[in-house]
């Protein structure tokens, strides 16, 4: 195990901006959570009406390529729909989460357009996704990430206002989690020896090093690379 947090806390700082902004959404309003998966953000919504969304097909190991879970359980989703057809009436919310989804839908532009039937006017939309990532959860992956660009140019289509857009990590953050990688993939995908995968742990850690000091001085290299964007709406 490599040493240090940095290319470690990816998920621990989407869960902390998460649990911020849904704690802003007044008690007692109703909220979709679409393509909730195994509901992991259920946890932050109690003082809130939730209701699930999923197409519920993936099942952890897919189709056996890239980063699989496991195991996936879907069985509590309220709604079990595709995300662009969701069988409720027009305005039925007063918020909807979309949560690392994006990336898994071979049409994010018609889940967009479909969130915003589903949302009532001045109603939240809280979304994020990669802005680069690597295969996983195939063969339900279509789309390496998004820009702040398509957000800004698709977004305002349908409807919404940015009213946030911020990076996760930057390129430092990202470069680090991809150094932690190299021993799994190459063990899987190289066959490396036992000499060659102790020298990727040592050069590794070199890295690792390094790129914990190149971070504290990032000033802007979230806009080269960087592990996803979150964005906080709203319907007008």
């Amino acid at each position: 195990m490599l040493t240090g947090s940095i290319g470690k806390d990816d998920e621990s700082n989407r869960e902390k901006w998460l649990a911020n902004t849904l704690l802003s959404i007044p008690k007692g309003n109703k909220i979709l959570d679409a393509g909730a998966g195994e509901m992991k953000y259920k946890k932050f919504c109690s003082h809130l009406e939730y209701v699930s969304q999923d197409l519920a097909t993936y099942n952890g190991k897919g189709d056996e390529k890239g980063l699989q879970i496991g195991s996936w359980d879907t069985s509590k989703i309220d709604i079990v729909s595709d995300i662009v057809s969701i069988p409720v009436p027009d305005s039925s919310f007063d918020a909807v989460m979309c949560v690392e989804v994006l990336e898994h839908l071979p049409d994010p532009i018609a889940a967009i357009k479909e969130i915003a039937r589903v949302l009532r006017n001045e109603g939240i939309l809280i979304l994020t996704a990669p802005f680069a990532s690597i295969t996983h959860f195939a063969p339900y992956y279509y789309s390496n990430g998004f820009s702040r660009y398509w957000y800004q140019y698709i977004l305002p289509k349908y409807g919404f206002s940015i009213k946030e857009l911020t990076y996760r990590g930057n390129y430092f953050h990202y470069l680090a989690q991809q150094i932690r990688r190299i021993g799994d993939v190459a063990n899987r995908y190289g066959k490396g020896s036992a000499l060659i995968l102790f020298m990727i742990k040592i050069f590794s850690e070199i890295l690792i090093f390094l790129y914990k000091i190149l971070n504290k001085k990032s000033k802007g290299s979230e806009e080269l690379l960087c592990h996803g964007i979150h964005i906080l709406a709203v319907k007008k």
